[in-house]
């Protein structure tokens, strides 16, 4: 799972796992070596040559849209007729590496295998549909891959019954080798000393072998029981007999991790039955006749809901279950004298039907990830998903703006009443009311593990206490930092839906979401989506400034990387650029324009300069909310400066032009994430298709200072972007020469006085913005500082003293530490110690 250069490359696929958790482990405290080496590692061993010679073409190779090599890659033909077809099964069944106008590249891997079976794919189609797409025949190496990923998929299931979880194995059939197999599958999991330490001995009735033994007959009580006898009831309700055992819920995350495919290689099936589910009550909300979704929308609910059919499959499944149940119940009734002996056999075979298609119309929820670009709707996703579930909803969130526009967009798409949704951040605590209902909140306000105010401790263990039947997770590409995958343990819920538009970490920690949350359901294709009018078609730019002479001097003099950004950030040339884009994009196009940079003292001085508002960590969510609003209705104000605050979970529909002044070294993600703030549609649709009037409405410009380290990191930041099939174009020239004193730092004084501004400024006041909630910062720094007080020091907020010991008075019985070698003194002091 995950994107960029580190996923499915062949330079890196044969890497060790241990390899990765040594650098896991490790913790870079110098952010320019780390993306120093990640570099390094794209680029390596891109010389060796493949011998493709063996590959065997088909006669009619030229009318399929697949080649399907042995290491696992597949590359698919964009301009084959088959191509939607093509794309639509293999976005399903592999990881997409490289997706540009022409051809695309993916990666078989046992995560998108294990994901592709989860929606429904058996082994056997995706490996007929390969074969009748591929120009070449299949090699046995990736038919043997494909059987050893799925061949375990769906014997071990992970259950919430009464907020306890269990991992039990069904038994389809009512025969003795399947209750064999599958009592030894649990016997081989609790050989696991990860899973047997997380087991909990339940009270109650017990099999003979330790397992809790439970009949799932509720479900056919409610279903279709109508269509069967005593004694057949009595045979379904044997077929439906689970052995199971009880887990500590603060270890399912390791025990699912023990499972995946990787490890045990049993890869836990999690579906919830939510139309079955008579012990959470039932949540009244429907998606408002407005509320339409979009083809690819609809796509990736399917892929969530009902095996992955699609809603019109659903209804002729529906159509034909009717139809079976009568002929059922006609046979049932005595009518069935013209096929004699055949009666068995025949009813058999209509029931097999009946559980067909019913298993076609009866919503199971699948726990899982989808990815859609920033501005193609993932609110409306998630919004249809928690109305179909008709469950309690908790929904996560990365700021208290993001909690605001998540409580909109619910009661934008669905018919909830205000007094069923309720905000929880520091700055709004609303009392949660009803037996179900929505409640929006942040992952810090969950995560946090200090002392809390009376009324936030109410309503954190309301939230700890209750059954959810969803669990939806905005940016769920930070949950695999330390602190916010606390949220999984915390809340227990029946359904996990995390949605994101970067499946993208530098710290290597992206495939943990396959144990976290889920498998990826679906991810859209973000050209696909240009072409269709659903996105912005951006225009991306990379704007070279040239250092001026007396900054180049001083960033050569300086070895502090602090004092050497800013002064590349700060680089006149580039303070000037920005200016004359700003300009052009109000005045001649009237444009909404929001400026990025990381850097807090460029921030402050650009807006300051340039008479701009400007947001970052410490504006108050009051003062955001103002700004942000004036922005989007006010036409005096037109250019925003946000610092990386903005970066994920803002939603400013009105912004078509991002000028990125300073940026956090090589972090591909958030380079995606900043473009997605313009990728909302704008305009009329026949005007945005492919051919349409304009062939560019939003634009992103990315300005690096020349000769300086901040090329060295704009090369990794654009992987991902590339990956999805934009092109950066290079301009050289800005600001025009004839633009001369219009613009500011056009004499040289004016560019000196700035120097010596940078100069003078302490390194803490120049350094990147820290956030708690941004992954980058959390996988990069061990230790972050921040601002505080002398009660927070004192333990009033529930920090703590750490304590040192300086070698004076130690307790009787401490070692002493070894005395050093006096030959290995400085002359000057190994007389004195002598």
């Amino acid at each position: 799972m995950g994107h960029g250069g580190d996923k499915g490359r062949p330079s890196k696929k044969h890497k060790s796992s241990s390899a990765k958790e040594d650098r896991r482990a490790t913790v870079v405290d110098d952010e320019d070596a780390y993306y120093a080496e990640e570099l390094d590692e794209d680029y390596r061993g891109e010389g060796k040559k493949r011998d493709f010679s063996k590959l065997e073409l088909k006669p009619d190779h030229s009318n399929r849209p697949l080649w399907a090599c042995a290491d696992g890659r597949i590359f698919l033909e964009t301009f084959s007729p088959l191509y939607k077809q093509a794309y639509d099964f293999l976005i399903a069944i592999a990881e997409p590496v490289c997706r540009p106008e022409n051809m695309h590249e993916y990666n078989l891997t046992p995560h998108s295998l294990y994901a592709a079976v989860s929606v429904g794919l058996e082994t056997e189609t995706i490996i007929a549909v390969l074969n009748k797409l591929s120009k070449t025949k299949l090699p046995k190496e990736m038919i043997d891959f494909i059987h050893a990923s799925t061949a375990n998929y769906g014997k071990v299931k992970l259950v919430l019954k009464k907020n306890r979880y269990f991992v039990e194995s069904p038994f389809p059939e009512a025969r003795w080798f399947s209750f064999i197999y599958l009592l030894l599958v649990l016997k081989k999991l609790l050989k696991d000393g990860v899973i047997a330490a997380a087991r909990i001995i339940s009270e109650g009735v017990h099999g003979s072998d330790g397992f809790a033994i439970g009949k799932s007959l509720g479900e056919l009580e409610n279903g279709h029981s109508e269509l069967l006898n005593e004694a057949e009831l009595a045979a379904a309700a044997e077929e439906k007999e689970t052995h199971s055992f009880e887990v500590d819920p603060a270890q399912v995350e390791n025990v699912k991790q023990r499972c995946l495919p990787n490890a045990l290689n049993y890869p836990m099936l999690e579906e919830y039955d939510f139309r079955n589910d008579t012990v959470n009550p039932d949540l009244d909300m429907e998606l408002k006749p407005q509320a339409q979704p979009r083809p690819y929308q609809e796509k990736s609910l399917s892929k969530m809901f009902g095996n992955g059919i699609s809603c019109k499959k659903r209804k002729k499944a529906i159509e034909k279950l009717a139809k079976l149940r009568w002929n059922a119940m006609a046979l049932l009734h005595g009518h069935w004298c013209r096929f004699g002996v055949m009666k068995p056999a025949f009813i058999g075979s209509l029931v097999a039907m009946v559980s067909r298609y019913s298993s076609m119309c009866d919503c199971r929820a699948r726990s899982g990830i989808i990815v859609l670009p920033c501005g193609a709707g993932k609110s409306l996703v998630g919004v249809s998903a928690a109305s179909r579930i008709k469950k309690s909803c908790l929904c996560l969130a990365t700021n208290a703006v993001s909690v605001d526009q998540w409580a909109f967009q619910f009661k934008l798409w669905s018919t909830i009443r205000d007094e069923q949704i309720c905000r929880f951040t520091s700055d709004n605590k609303e009392i949660f009311r009803g037996n179900a209902g929505v409640v929006v909140t942040t992952y810090n306000m969950v995560a946090f593990g200090g002392k809390r105010s009376e009324e936030s401790e109410k309503i954190i263990e309301e939230i700890r206490n209750r059954e959810w039947g969803l669990l939806l997770m905005d940016e769920v590409h930070v949950v695999p930092a330390h602190m916010f995958r606390k949220v999984i343990s915390i809340t227990k819920s029946h359904c996990k839906l995390g949605l994101t538009a970067t499946l993208v970490r530098e710290d290597e920690r992206i495939t943990d979401l396959n144990f976290l949350i889920g498998p990826k359901l679906y991810e859209a294709n973000w050209l696909d989506l240009v072409k269709g009018g659903f996105i912005a078609n951006v225009q991306c730019a990379e704007v070279w400034c040239p250092m001026t002479k007396e900054f180049f001097a001083e960033y050569l003099k300086k070895e502090n990387s602090k004092k050497r950004q800013a002064l590349y950030v700060m680089n006149p040339n580039k303070f000037r650029a920005c200016e004359f884009l700003i300009r052009f994009h109000e005045q001649q196009r009237g444009d909404k324009i929001i400026v990025f940079a990381d850097n807090l003292f460029a921030l402050v001085e650009y807006a300051t300069k340039l008479r701009k508002p400007m947001i970052y960590g410490a504006t108050s969510h009051v003062e955001r909310t103002k700004i942000l609003e004036t922005f989007k209705h006010s036409r005096n104000v037109n250019t925003i400066f946000l610092s990386k605050v903005g970066d994920n979970s803002i939603d400013i529909p009105e912004a078509n032009v991002i000028i990125q002044i300073s940026s956090h070294a090589g972090s591909r993600r958030q380079e995606a994430q900043r473009l997605g703030r313009i990728l909302r549609a704008k305009g009329r649709i026949q005007d945005r298709v492919a051919g349409g009037k304009e062939e560019y409405n939003a634009f992103f410009y990315s300005l690096v200072s020349t000769d300086t380290q901040e090329m060295y990191y704009s090369t990794k930041r654009q992987q991902f972007l590339i990956d999805q099939g934009y092109s950066f174009k290079v301009i050289t020239s800005l600001p025009p020469p004839d633009t001369g004193a219009d613009l500011s730092y056009h004499r040289l004084d004016e560019q000196i006085a700035l120097l010596g501004k940078v100069l003078s400024v302490g390194d803490d006041a120049v350094g990147l913005e820290l956030l708690e909630e941004d992954p980058d910062d959390i996988a990069l720094h061990k230790t972050t500082r921040r601002a505080g007080s002398m009660s927070a020091m004192s333990g009033a907020k529930g920090m703590i003293y750490m304590e040192y010991n300086s070698g004076r008075n130690k307790q009787h019985g401490q070692k002493k530490a070894k005395p050093k070698d006096p030959t290995k003194r400085h002359d000057l002091f190994r007389k004195r110690f002598v």
